[in-house]
């Protein structure tokens, strides 16, 4: 193929190839040379023009398929446009002499049909250039059209199209003829020719006045015509032309000359009525005149009116959304009118009544729906009420005057339903899209909204009631605040107006359907509604009886409310099931006697409330079953099933009945049949197996004998086939956004599609995926549909012989039926059959034996040949899953042989499209079948079967069948591969385009063999390579295509190519493709489009969105988006797909899209993403008026200001996002959130404007969050203050995360202070609205959070500015202490329980911080120090605040602590298990009540950690003293506390001690904390165990809990083993640091206890004997430690699990593996140090709560662990330091070593010995690494010894080996070669040398003394070199002088004779003083220093030593000399320059 990418075509390439390959090869050069032509040079193009010309003009001749044909033709126009023009006339004329031709055989054919393709292009493409030419074209194209078959037909509208497009305005003179040709071809029998003829007039009504002027009508009329019997694409392209026409005519300004004398301007009346006619008299006839004439004519057809109504839609949209607003009320006036009285012809059935309104509804929502904004959504919802007021008040005057005689308008009044039901609908749908917006609409009382809803609820007509209750239910789910007011209101009127028939059922519905909102509330209503509406219910059933009139009703009435109150979920019916059962239990007769004696007794009335009654109940139980599963228990269930054996009684008796009384049974027997199938389909099949055989035999008789001739495939198949085959049966059946209305065509004359009214149980549930109504069936069907799925069950749980007889029941019964009935019959026992097998599949079943099987296939083999398509296609599935259930392979191949010999000798259509797809589907569920012989043959006939060009439909099946194949046989499949994909081309390249049905299902078979070749398209052999450019080739005609659904299935090929292939697929076109079809009118289409790039993104969005925006720039004439790319970028026009998109799917996927493109791209392009949100989130700020407030004069300026922010920028230019929808507002402040998110991740420049600023300058291309801080503040302000409340949530959620995000970050140009201070008053004004009382409860939750994130972060120091934001806390306090009492009855108690405990979370916050920078206010604002001069103020304010902020909460700490406290009460009995259940308090706790108790925990659940954090944190600062106990809990309604809860008031004592106060607080919290900790949930955050473990150190700060803990051993033993579980299951740090925190305090109170016990024990046994002291601590007399209750055990067991975690060498059992001994030290992180030292400190307080004994057994341990740390953590660091693990064990050795057990008499010995153990060890440390020296650290090892002999007792380092070594180890050191060991060798004999025991110091000083003065000596000759080895000789002579002073009298003048020498030798003379180095100077100062002090103190031996030396003494005199004059001139110099020498002064400080 490479050989195809040529300028000119390769012919001997060519010439080589087969017949096949050559189509191919001249496709992929055709596809080479369009990409290459427009970026060729014009000299090239010339050079090989006429050579080009020749190769394409002579491919005409080839007789090319249709895609090579365009691109022949394109190619051409493109040669002329840029090439030379004069040989275009020939090529011209040479196309004329094609179409002249009068060859007509069809292998000519495509020859033809390329020419007229070809002129098409040129003219396109040059347009004017060729001059008058055209004429004779146009004619003789023409004239070639009068005997043109449908292909021919078909090309040339289109290259009549393209002609009118190239020319414009020059064509006029052949307008009339293009015209006269197209209308007829509007008609054509082919629907792709009235397609293309659409076309081409929409291109013609461009210039063609007449057409939108004189012609109007007759346009009009044709299109009417145009749309009978039309398909989808008919429907869409020719309502394109009426609603483009029609919108020309009403807004045409120019009207050329000629034209003007006879026109006039029509007006929008006018327009609209054209368009109604069609709507309600359809194609018939088009008299302006009264329609009398048509009266006696048969009702419009319904593709017209389908037709009409997308006109409609379109003629809006083209008009636009303003057009719209100024327009409505005339607009909504003329389409209300169509359904209208004054036309009873749309309305003579309720079929076509609800047809008419569907299509209303449609017009209606796709206009007001998805052009409007929010803000003519409410001024359109106006309307629509005034529109309610007005037939309401028709209504009222009709009833009113129903006293008179003549009742005429009655049938006005039902007459008018339609209208209302219409306009109720949309009402409904709009305040639900508008959400929580609609608040302001509601509230406007001119306009009356409710009022209008609640007045029609009384209207005569039942579905007019319905309507109007479903309307109140999208108003409760639009408004939640709604729900309880409604609900209160309906309840009322209900029981207000018993009497009246339209009330009871009218208010029972709104009830019902404002029940059915409930659960998407998440606010829920008060838990007593259900009581009440339960006793309304009941009240209404007794009383049914007592008045005939309207027993009906109120039968229906009350089991209607009981079956909604099941959806209220098992938390309301469990308080009410016991009633409900009984009822349940009266309803039916209890024996089949009973049953009988009715029989006798009723008439036709009183069965028809009795059947009614018990319809209700049977649906009423299965909306318990459903909804309520968690309350099936065995009892329940064993309650439930007495009354079913008599309903299936009463089910068997029905015909005997409905025969008795006559047709008024008719509707309720079937109505009960319905609801008693449904019920049993939920129930268990075990609960009622008494009754299979009875309940089979009914099902058989429905499904055979039906009641109705309807058809009623297209509801019953489409769920039992499968998704993809339904793609076969054409676009009527696949998703599209006119799936509303163009379901009626679907369902064929006799049944317009669902209805509210024919079932008024649905309006309480759940809505279906996609219907904005809910459209249950006409009784009749929905009857079968249950018998159906009920069928399933029942016959996948009968015995096996049963089932033969019933499968052959089912076959007597389809041969006996004749003509249309037996095909019904058919389908449904089909249906019934495919469900059944579906049970069997899933519950792993057997069929049963050989007949069953053969039964089974005769059924399904008969309707595998029916004429339905669809039944064709539930029979293969059927088919395939009846395989599946036998499981047997030798039945399988039977099946398969059957379909294969059928298709061999089948001619007709029928049976060779049922039997491919049977194959494709045997496929499905047992995938490869095995063999191979299977697949070839299987593969063999489909091919045949696929080139059959006689029939499209089994081309169509043939290949569907094959893309099975292919996806399901799996890798066996790579042999057919090759051929495959040939067949797959060659098919794309020569099926006509008209046959789009084998297109798409070509688009499946290529899709399928991507997916099997897979990851191997990327490998680079040749045979790869070609597969893969015959994929690409595949993907390019389909692209090409101009059928929506096949390009995207092109699409979606290309997205599987670029997932296995990405380097292959040319991004750059695919993204131009996807943008070009992102607002394809094809649902299907937008959905590939959007799931590709939804693809590409999360590899390359970069890449996907530069390419967009290049592209446009670009702009190609092919490449014209709808969307504005160029201004927003692809991510804005996304964002603007996703605010106009209605379908869900897509939105999601665009979500996603935006999310991976943020996520990879936000933080580099930040500005951009963040005007995008800024954009959306701004263009609702004009219709918010920010929320009103009361405030101080600074503050209305604010706001003066924040307004004037607000409207500066709304100019309608700039904004490229016009009133967007509040859900894509909140998409856009989650956006926002992320955005943070995403910098955070990227670097700290993004939070520091310091360092923001010096990148910015550097580059000014950066760009950083930081410098966007005010269009943050400024997005989440406008996002909190909306009238959205989801909105309201996502913008208060942006302000917390801004709050903390940027609370640190300094303010460079007002040091102290930080960035945030500025934003107050918009923090305040934010938070403002949300406290306001009638906000919802949630949106005040989470301001509350955002209050304590303000006030804790610490922004605001000035106390009067934090004041505002406190305040508001404050106002929420009040309402918390009201309790639950007064809490409104708006939403379910558990949301108060929710709000109070966020206020208290929130207070609970601000009072830990404030207390927290009270105890260590130098923290608090770290970053106000960092700046030298100001740290002084700063540090005074911040102390200042931290007391402020605490004295703020300080006033409301009495009642905060006594709330607190309540509410850990209520978590702790929450958190008991289950069995505690009947303990709980009755009434609740309190602030929860005890119905709604699991609602309530979960709140409980994210606020107890902070609020026990501040309740530890208050009762510490107490310290625990209270004052009067019960003083204060007079203001809460009776807590509970732990001691109370189980007594009764009678035995509890009256006042509680204090004491007994304390303990039981302690005991809560710390219960509280130890339950929370043993076992915290995987999912439990780490701020809460942390909370958790804060207030743990809180309450042991203190002395009294820590008494408590001391005291009490078991208690402390089981804290410690909750802790060291803890830390074994979290590897946080923080959690792990902060445990052993309270480690170290319950050791700490241990100790307490400890010595407290030993201090009385003193203080009492004074006088006794020393020796009887009972021993206190553990371990006693026998040192023995009991695991388990030894608290000593569980501190040692939890230090060493720390230690081993950080150090697993310590671990003697690793130390023998090879993976630790490699020796190597590990540097541990800052982390890990910090955890071991903490554990080291640990240890060393262990042996202080032990008893000597005790001692004794854990020193050992102890020993090992702190030398093992210190051993394998000594590694020298740069600088010398210490590393904190050693410094901590160094501080371990020595507390342990100065312990007081060392010393006392019981323990000292076995501690001696165990201390020399352990200094042997750090000995050993040293001698075993001897090649490893260089890394351990010799100083800390030393610094150990010097412990060891500094603090430990004489007798363990005195005995002489161990002295000996030590000495040694020192000796060694001293030689060092690092200075800086020396230098602390030095410092520690220092140490050591001035120790007062003379034992321990003397051999040191005797052994070591001499070397230093040795090594000291030996600088005379080596002067120090460097600072370092100055600091050694410093030390070294301060060592010698020490000593010196120490010595005894009698040999103190050695040492100084020794001394002073060596100081005099490092003098230097004047004239080396001024050459030395730096060190050899300083050296020189410090030896005359300490000689000046030395001197005097021994001035005899300096004396003596002077006179014996003259040389030292000259040196001594010179040295001081000197000293003297240079300081004369250092203070002659002070007196010259005093400036001068500050300066240097200033320098040397820094130094």
């Amino acid at each position: 193929m490479e050989l195809a990418h040529s300028l000119l075509l390769n012919e001997e390439a060519y010439n080589q190839l087969g017949e096949f390959q050559k189509a191919e090869f001249i496709f992929e050069w055709l596809q080479f040379l369009e990409k290459l032509l427009p970026v060729t040079s014009r000299a090239d193009i010339r050079e090989n023009q006429k050579k080009l010309v020749e190769q394409l003009t002579s491919l005409l001749n080839n007789s090319p398929g249709p895609p090579t044909r365009r691109l022949v033709a394109k190619n051409l126009a493109v040669l002329y446009s840029t090439g030379d023009t004069f040989s275009v006339y020939q090529t011209i004329d040479k196309c004329n002499e094609l179409i002249r031709s009068k060859d007509d055989s069809p292998s000519y054919l495509p020859t033809k049909l390329a020419a007229v393709v070809c002129l098409g292009y040129l003219y396109k493409k040059l347009g004017r250039i060729l001059g008058n030419s055209f004429t004779d074209t146009v004619g003789n194209v023409l004239k070639a059209m009068k005997n043109a078959e449908s292909q021919g037909r078909y090309e040339i509208m289109l290259s009549l199209q393209n002609i009118l497009n190239g020319l414009g305005a020059a064509a006029i003179p052949c307008h009339r003829d293009i015209y006269k040709a197209a209308r007829s071809c509007l008609t054509d029998r082919s629907m792709a020719v009235r397609c293309a003829a659409a076309k081409c007039l929409l291109e013609l009504q461009n210039e063609a006045v007449f057409m939108w002027s004189t012609d109007l009508d007759s346009v009009v009329t044709l299109c009417f015509k145009s749309f009978e019997g039309s398909n989808y694409d008919v429907r869409l392209a020719v309502s394109k032309l009426l609603g483009t026409v029609l919108a020309r005519a009403l807004t045409s300004k120019q009207i050329t000359a000629s034209t003007r004398h006879n026109f006039r301007r029509i007006c929008l009346e006018e327009v609209m009525e054209l368009l109604g006619t069609g709507f309600l008299r359809g194609s018939c006839g088009f008299l302006r005149a009264s329609g009398d004439m048509l009266k006696g004519t048969s009702s419009v057809s319904r593709d017209v009116r389908v037709g009409v109504t997308q006109a409609y839609v379109v003629f809006v949209s083209t008009l636009g959304a303003q057009w719209l607003e100024r327009n409505f009320s005339a607009f909504l006036s003329h389409i209300l009118d169509l359904v209208s009285p004054s036309h009873p012809k749309a309305i003579q059935s309720q079929m076509d009544a609800i047809g008419c309104r569907r299509c209303v509804s449609f017009i209606l929502r796709a206009t007001v729906g998805g052009l409007l904004g929010e803000k003519a959504q409410i001024a359109a919802a106006k309307e629509i009420c005034q529109a309610i007021w007005k037939l309401k008040k028709v209504v009222d005057a009709a009833i009113s005057d129903s006293n008179l005689e003549t009742r005429i308008s009655t049938t006005d009044v039902t007459a008018s339903q339609h209208v209302l039901v219409c306009a109720l609908q949309e009402l409904g749908s709009l305040i639900q899209g508008l959400g929580t917006t609609a608040g302001p609409l509601l509230q406007d009382s001119s306009t009356g909204v409710l009022e209008a809803v609640i007045s029609v609820i009384l209207h005569p007509s039942i579905s007019v009631r319905l309507t109007a209750a479903w309307c109140l239910r999208c108003i409760a789910v639009a408004l939640p605040s709604y729900v309880s007011l409604l609900l209160d209101r309906c309840i009322e009127r209900l029981s207000a107006l018993k009497t009246s028939p339209e009330a009871i059922t009218g208010y029972s519905f709104a009830v019902a359907a404002l029940l059915g909102a409930v659960k998407y509330c998440p606010l829920g209503i008060p838990h007593g509604k259900g009581k009440v509406i339960m006793t309304v219910a009941e009240d209404l059933l007794c009383s049914a009886s007592q008045n005939s009139r309207i027993s009906l009703q109120r039968m229906q009435a009350g089991w209607l409310l009981i079956s909604a109150l099941m959806t209220l979920g098992p938390a309301v019916v469990q308080h009410h099931l016991p009633r409900m059962l009984l009822l349940w239990k009266c309803i039916f007769p209890s024996s089949p006697k009973d049953l009988e004696i009715e029989k006798t007794r009723g008439d036709s009335f009183t069965w028809q409330v009795t059947l009614e009654g018990r319809a209700g109940a049977l649906c009423a139980i299965k909306s318990f079953v459903s909804h309520c599963a968690g309350l099936l228990t065995d009892e329940v269930v064993q309650r439930l099933l007495p009354p079913l054996p008599s309903a299936v009684d009463l089910l068997t008796q029905l015909s005997s009945i409905y025969k008795s009384y006559g047709n008024s049974l008719k509707t309720p027997s079937t109505v009960y049949r319905h609801k008693l199938y449904e019920l049993l389909a939920v129930l268990p099949p075990k609960t009622y197996e008494g009754s299979f055989s009875a309940v089979l035999k009914e099902l058989v008789a429905d499904l055979t004998v039906p009641d109705s001739q309807i058809d009623a495939s297209t509801f019953l198949l489409p769920p039992l086939c499968h998704e993809n085959d339904l793609l076969l049966l054409g676009p009527l059946l696949q998703e599209t956004d006119h799936r509303f209305i163009e379901e009626q065509l679907l369902l064929g004359n006799s049944i317009a599609g669902g209805s509210l009214e024919y079932d008024p149980y649905s309006v309480y549930e759940k809505v279906a995926k996609g219907d904005s109504v809910p459209k249950p069936l006409p009784p009749v069907l929905s009857v079968i549909s249950a018998a159906t799925r009920l069928f399933g069950v029942i016959f996948s749980h009968v015995a096996e012989s049963h089932r033969l007889q019933v499968l052959e029941q089912l076959l007597n019964s389809i041969k006996q039926t004749k003509g249309s009935r037996q095909q019904i019959v058919h389908l449904n026992v089909v249906s019934a059959f495919s469900i059944s097998l579906k049970h069997l599949a899933n519950c792993k079943g057997n069929l049963g034996p050989e007949e069953v099987r053969r039964s089974a296939l005769t059924l399904v083999m008969g309707a595998l040949e029916s004429n339905n398509p669809l039944l064709r296609c539930a029979a293969a599935e059927c088919l395939a899953r009846l395989a599946q259930v036998v499981s047997d392979s030798a039945f399988t191949a039977g099946l398969a042989q059957v379909s294969f010999d059928k298709l061999k000798s089948a001619r007709d259509v029928v049976s060779r499209t049922g039997h491919s797809l049977a194959l494709g589907c045997l496929y499905r569920y047992l995938g490869g079948i095995g063999s191979t012989q299977h697949l070839n043959a299987c593969v063999g006939i489909l091919y045949t079967l696929s080139q059959d060009s006689t029939s499209p439909d089994v081309q169509a099946w043939a290949l569907h069948s094959l893309s099975l194949v292919v996806d399901l046989a799996g890798p066996l499949y790579h042999v057919h591969v090759e051929p495959t994909l040939s067949l797959v081309l060659m098919l794309l390249l020569t099926v006509p385009p008209a046959y789009a049905e084998v297109h798409q299902s070509l688009g499946r078979c290529l899709n399928a063999l991507i997916t099997t070749l897979g990851p191997e398209l990327q490998g680079s052999s040749t045979s790869v390579s070609a597969l893969r450019t015959s994929c690409l080739l595949g993907c390019a005609v389909m692209q090409d295509n101009p059928d929506c659904l096949v390009q995207a299935q092109a699409i979606s090929c290309l997205q599987q190519l670029h997932m296995f292939a990405p380097r292959h697929v040319n991004l750059s076109s695919l993204v131009s493709c996807l943008c070009v079809n992102l607002c394809s009118s094809y649902l299907l289409l937008r959905r590939a489009v959007v799931a590709c790039l939804r693809q590409l993104v999360q590899r390359e969005a970069a890449e996907v969105s530069e390419y967009a925006v290049a592209l446009v720039k670009e702009s190609r004439e092919d490449f014209t988006p709808d969307v504005n790319i160029r201004e927003i970028g692809l991510e804005g026009a996304l964002l603007g797909l996703l605010d106009k998109e209605l379908d869900q799917r897509l939105c999601q996927d665009i979500k996603e899209i935006l999310t991976h493109m943020l996520t990879s791209m936000a933080v580099e392009k930040l500005s951009f993403w963040l005007k995008l949100c800024k954009d959306v989130l701004a263009a609702s700020a004009d219709f918010n008026t920010v929320a009103s407030v009361d405030t101080t004069q600074e503050e209305e300026a604010a706001k003066a200001d924040d307004a004037s922010v607000l409207t500066s920028d709304l100019d309608e230019r700039f904004h490229p996002f016009s009133n967007p929808r509040w859900s894509t507002r909140v998409f856009a402040a989650e956006c926002v959130c992320k955005i943070i998110s995403q910098c955070e991740n990227a670097g700290s420049a993004h939070f520091d404007v310091t360092l923001a600023q010096e990148r910015k300058q550097r580059d000014s291309r950066d760009d950083f969050l930081v410098l966007h801080l005010a269009d943050l503040i400024r997005m989440a302000f406008m996002a909190a203050t909306d009238h959205s409340d989801q909105l309201r949530l996502s913008g208060l959620q942006t302000l917390q995360i801004v709050v903390r995000k940027f609370a640190a970050v300094p303010e460079p140009e007002f040091p102290g202070h930080v960035i945030l201070e500025q934003y107050q008053a918009n923090v305040g004004a934010a938070l403002r609205p949300a406290f306001a009382p009638e906000t919802p409860p949630d949106v005040t939750a989470k301001a509350c959070q955002v209050c304590s994130a303000w006030i804790a972060s610490g922004v605001v120091s000035d106390l009067n500015d934090l004041r505002r934001v406190h305040q508001l806390l404050v106002s929420s306090l009040i309402k918390v202490q009201a309790g639950k009492e007064a809490q409104s009855q708006q939403y379910n108690e558990s949301t108060s329980t929710m709000e109070i405990l966020a206020v208290l979370k929130a207070w609970a916050e601000v009072y830990i911080v404030a207390v927290e920078k009270q105890k260590n206010p130098s923290d608090a604002h770290s970053h106000c120090l960092k700046v030298a001069n100001s740290a002084e103020e700063s540090y005074r304010d911040v102390t200042s605040s931290a007391g402020g902020l605490l004295d703020l909460v300080q006033a409301d700490l009495g009642t905060l602590s006594k709330l607190w406290l309540a509410a850990l009460q209520d978590f702790a009995l929450l958190t008991l298990p289950s069995e505690y259940a009947s303990q709980l308090p009755t009434e609740g706790g309190t602030f929860y009540t005890a119905e709604t108790i699991e609602n309530a925990r979960p709140h409980y659940y994210n606020s107890w950690a902070l609020i026990l954090y501040a309740t530890a944190l208050w009762l510490t600062s107490t310290g625990f003293i209270v004052v009067d106990p019960d003083e204060g809990l007079t203001n809460l309604s009776r807590p509970v506390t732990p001691t109370t809860m189980c007594q009764d008031s009678s035995t509890r004592p009256l006042v509680k001690s204090p004491e007994d106060v304390n303990t039981d607080r302690f005991h809560l919290l710390l219960g509280i904390s130890v339950e929370f900790l043993c076992s915290p949930r995987s999912d439990a955050a780490m701020e809460n165990i942390i909370a958790c473990l804060h207030a743990l150190q809180a309450l042991f700060d203190v002395p009294w809990p820590r008494s408590k803990i001391g005291g009490d051993q078991e208690l402390g033993v089981e804290l410690l083993n909750v802790l060291h579980r803890l830390i074994l299951t979290r590897e946080s740090p923080d959690i792990q640091l902060a445990a052993l925190e309270v480690v170290q305090l319950i050791l700490f109170a241990a100790q307490e206890h400890v010595k407290e016990k030993r201090r009385s024990a003193e203080v009492d046994d004074g006088a006794a004997e020393k020796e009887t002291l009972p021993e206190f601590g553990e371990g006693k007399d026998t040192g023995g430690l009991v695991p388990g209750k030894s608290l000593v055990f569980a501190t040692l067991e939890l230090c060493v699990c720390i230690l081993v975690r950080q150090l697993p060498q310590l671990n003697p059992k690793l130390t023998c593996s090879p993976a630790v001994q490699s020796g190597k030290h590990l540097l541990l992180s800052e982390d890990g140090s910090r955890l071991v030292a903490a554990a080291l400190v640990i240890l060393s307080d262990v042996p202080a709560i032990c008893s000597p004994e005790g001692s004794i057994s854990v020193l050992p341990t102890i020993l090992y662990l702190i030398i093992g740390v210190l051993k394998e953590t000594a590694v020298k660091l740069q600088d010398g330091r210490l590393p904190l693990t050693v410094a901590a064990s160094l501080q371990a050795l020595k507390g342990l070593l100065s312990s007081p057990m060392a010393r006392a008499e019981k323990s000292r010995t076995a501690w001696t010995d165990l201390l020399r153990s352990a200094l042997v060890t750090v000995l050993d440390c040293w001698d075993q690494i001897d090649g490893l020296l260089q890394e351990r650290d010799e100083v800390s090892l030393l610094t150990a010894i010097t412990v060891f002999v500094m603090s430990a007792s004489p007798e363990v380092t005195t005995i002489e080996c161990l002295q000996k070594r030590c000495i040694e180890k020192f000796k060694i050191t001293l030689d060092s070669k690092d200075p800086l060991v020396q230098y602390k060798c030095y410092q520690l004999l220092h140490s050591i040398f001035q120790l007062p025991n003379k034992t321990v110091s003397y051999p040191y000083i005797h052994s070591l003394a001499p070397s230093i003065v040795r090594k000291l000596q030996e600088t005379e000759k080596a002067k120090p070199e460097n600072a370092a080895e100055l600091q050694v000789i410093q030390e070294g002579i301060k060592v010698i002088t020490a000593l010196t002073a120490t010595a005894e009298e009698k040999h103190r003048a050695h040492l100084v004779a020794c001394l002073l020498p060596l100081l005099i030798s490092f003098l230097l003379d004047e004239n080396a003083l001024v050459s030395a180095t730096n060190s050899a100077k300083n050296l020189h100062e410090f030896a005359l220093q300490n000689l000046m002090q030395i001197g005097p103190q021994y001035s005899s031996v300096f004396k003596k030593l002077m006179a014996s030396s003259p040389t030292m003494k000259a040196r001594l005199e010179s040295a001081v000399k000197g000293n003297q004059e240079s300081m004369k001139v250092k203070t002659a110099k002070h007196a010259k320059n005093p400036g001068k020498s500050s300066s240097i002064q200033l320098k040397t400080n820094f130094l």
